[in-house]
């Protein structure tokens, strides 16, 4: 599977993400949803960790169920549910590693991966709070135009050393210019918020290049997905930073 098709998915879902921002809150959870399901049917996929039916259910139905009281929980605090849901959801990661029977070398390693996609599904969450907290798009679109920039720029199959930095600063210059034209936001604070996007995401990247190419289409989309996850919060709370 050829590794720039994680950088595709990831575009496409960040373009769903956005466009669902200005549609109703209905939208937003609906696709909230879908991407959860994404990324929980192929997250095990791309870890090629066992019992893959079991652990993509588990992810799945965190990211679902933190999507649904990001969308119903009443404010100022929209992902209080956050933490019990990502305690629920590593706990049953750990249930189900006990019981199964198969794998058991790399036990330690299938525990600490579907964790790791349990926390993504939950983080994402963070979108669907985000935009009920300020009513606007403004910061889901600053903080799109940014990591759109910089999921592009990470496709480029340059070392990280020239494509790291390179990002970040096209990052900042892109939430900048978004801030100029859609909100009133310091062009500072935009270039901070767009730099620490691509910050996040440029991570993912080298853990990506490190694990090498997803072994089918399903874990190349969900790791195309699964930066956006944790992109989701730190929007979130970036977001209450900024207004509070």
């Amino acid at each position: 599977m050829k590794s720039w098709s994680m950088g595709i998915s990831g575009v496409f879902a960040l373009i769903i993400i956005i466009a669902a921002s200005y549609a109703s809150l209905g939208v937003s959870l609906g696709a909230g949803i879908v991407l959860s399901a994404v990324l929980g049917t192929g997250w095990p996929h791309y870890l090629g960790i066992p019992a893959k039916k079991t652990l993509g259910s588990v992810i799945a139905l965190t990211g679902v169920c933190a999507a649904l009281t990001a969308a119903f929980t009443p404010g100022p605090g929209y992902l209080r549910w956050l933490p019990i849901f990502l305690a629920v959801g590593v706990g049953a990661v750990f249930v189900v590693q006990l019981i199964r029977g198969t794998g058991q070398s790399h036990r330690l390693e299938s525990t600490l991966g579907a964790s790791a996609g349990v926390l993504l599904a939950g983080l994402g969450s963070g979108w669907i709070a985000s935009h009920r907290f300020t009513g606007e798009t403004a910061m889901t679109l600053i903080a799109g135009v940014s990591a759109l920039v910089a999921l592009l720029i990470g496709m480029i199959r340059w070392p990280d050393r020239v494509i790291a930095p390179l990002a970040i600063v096209l990052a900042a210059l892109a939430g900048d210019l978004a801030a100029l034209l859609v909100s009133d936001l310091h062009i500072f604070q935009a270039a901070i918020i767009g730099a620490v996007i691509a910050a996040v995401l440029m991570s993912f990247r080298r853990l990506r290049i490190a694990a090498g190419r997803p072994r089918n289409v399903q874990g190349a989309i969900a790791m195309g997905v699964a930066p956006l996850g944790a992109l989701g919060a730190l929007v979130y709370f970036i977001d209450k930073l900024l207004i509070t």
